[in-house]
C-alpha cells in the first residue's frame, strides 16, 4: 500500500481544496493510505476551514500546518518551510502531492531534500498570468519554473494552462488532467435563492469565493445599469465581501443584488435562470462543470480552461472517475 501525502496552503473551500478532497476520498482505499496537510483559512494564525471539517467527516487523517498563510514574508516562509520539512520527514510518503503555489514551491524543495520517491504538483492556474507588476510576474514565473523543475510531474487542469506554463526544456514533465465531477449528481429546487427575490424575475447567479479574481463586482456594476437585473452572489467569505456590500449599498441595489455566503452548489443552481462566471482568472472551474450539468444558460469570461468546458461535446472527459483514473497512473 502506498502512502500519499497531499499538501495545500489553505483549508477554506475553493476549487483547489475541492480537488484535494475529491482525490483524497476517491482514491482506492485498498491501494493508498492518504493524509492531507494544510494551513488555516488564509491569514497567519487563522483557524482551519471547511476542507478540514469535510476531510475529518470522511475519515481522512489531517495535519495542520500552523505556519502556512496566504501572505508572503521571508520569516514566515522560512517557518513554513521548516514545519513542512518536519512533517514530510515524519510522514515519509511514497507520493507527495502538492497543490497551490506556496505549497508547491516549498513542498517540492522539501521533497527533494528529503528524497521522496515521487513528487507531484498540481498547478491550479499559474499566477504569473495574472495582471500584476512586471517584477512580480517575473519572480512568480521563476518560482513556478523551479517548482516544476523539482517535481517529477506537474498536472495542469487545462490545455490553456499547458500552453502558458513556465517551462524551458522539460515540457514533457507536464500533463493535462481535467477536473472532474460526479456526472450523476442531484440538484435541489433552488428555492433558497428563488424565495429571496420577487416572484417571476429572472435571476443571474454566480458562485465563487469572494476574492478579486472572481470579479463578482462586474455583476454588481451591470445590475446598477440594468433595472431589470437580479443577481445572486453565492460563495465562501473573502476579502472582497466588504467592497461588494459597500457598492450594493451605494447603488441602492439591496432588493436586486443579494449575497448569500457559502451554500452547497447542488442547493442553489436550479435557483438561477442564468449562470454567470465573470472571473478574471480560472484554472478549470468545478462550478462551471456543474452549471453545465444542470443545464443552465451560461455567460462566462473565456479565461483559463473555461472555453474547454463551454465547447466540450463529451462531458465524460470531465468526470470524477476519469480524473481519479488518470491521476492514479502518475502515482506508480
Amino acid at each position: 500500500m502506498k502512502k500519499i501525502l497531499f499538501v495545500i496552503t489553505k483549508s477554506n473551500w475553493g476549487g483547489a481544496q475541492r480537488y484535494v478532497y475529491d482525490l483524497a476520498t476517491a482514491l482506492p482505499k485498498e491501494q493508498f493510505e492518504v493524509s492531507v496537510a494544510f494551513g488555516g483559512t488564509g491569514e497567519a494564525g487563522a483557524s482551519v476551514g471547511l476542507l478540514a471539517e469535510r476531510l475529518a467527516s470522511a475519515g481522512v487523517r489531517t495535519i495542520f500546518l500552523s505556519s502556512f498563510a496566504r501572505d508572503v514574508g521571508i520569516a514566515r516562509e522560512f517557518s513554513a518551510f521548516s514545519e513542512l520539512l518536519r512533517v514530510i520527514r515524519t510522514e515519509r510518503p511514497d507520493v507527495l502531492h502538492l497543490n497551490s503555489s506556496k505549497a508547491g514551491g516549498l513542498g517540492a524543495l522539501a521533497g527533494r531534500i528529503i528524497g521522496i520517491q515521487r513528487v507531484i504538483f498540481t498547478a491550479h492556474g499559474f499566477a504569473h498570468n495574472e495582471m500584476r507588476p512586471f517584477y512580480q510576474r517575473a519572480l512568480i514565473w521563476v518560482v513556478s519554473w523551479l517548482t516544476i523543475l523539482c517535481a517529477d510531474v506537474t498536472i495542469v487542469l487545462s490545455n490553456y494552462e499547458l500552453k502558458r506554463a513556465p517551462v524551458i526544456f522539460f515540457r514533457k514533465k507536464l500533463v493535462v488532467i481535467h477536473n472532474g465531477i460526479d456526472m450523476h449528481m442531484q440538484f435541489d429546487s433552488g428555492n433558497i435563492i428563488r424565495n429571496a427575490f420577487p416572484s417571476g424575475v429572472q435571476i443571474t447567479g454566480t458562485i465563487g469565493e469572494m476574492i478579486k479574481n472572481k470579479n463578482q463586482i462586474a455583476l454588481v456594476e451591470q445590475a446598477k445599469n440594468d433595472p431589470d437585473m437580479y443577481v445572486a452572489i453565492v460563495g465562501a467569505e473573502g476579502e472582497e465581501r466588504p467592497h461588494l456590500e459597500e457598492k450594493i449599498k451605494e447603488y441602492s441595489l439591496a432588493n436586486r443584488v443579494k449575497i448569500f455566503g457559502f451554500i452547497p452548489v447542488c442547493e442553489v443552481l436550479h435557483g438561477f435562470d442564468v449562470f454567470a462566471l465573470p472571473s478574471l482568472k480560472e484554472g478549470l472551474p468545478y462550478v462551471l462543470l456543474e452549471a453545465k450539468a444542470a443545464g443552465l444558460p451560461i455567460i462566462a469570461n473565456r479565461v483559463g480552461g473555461v472555453g474547454e468546458i463551454l465547447d466540450a461535446k463529451d462531458m465524460n472527459e470531465f468526470s470524477l472517475e476519469q480524473m481519479v483514473k488518470k491521476t492514479v497512473v502518475l502515482y506508480r
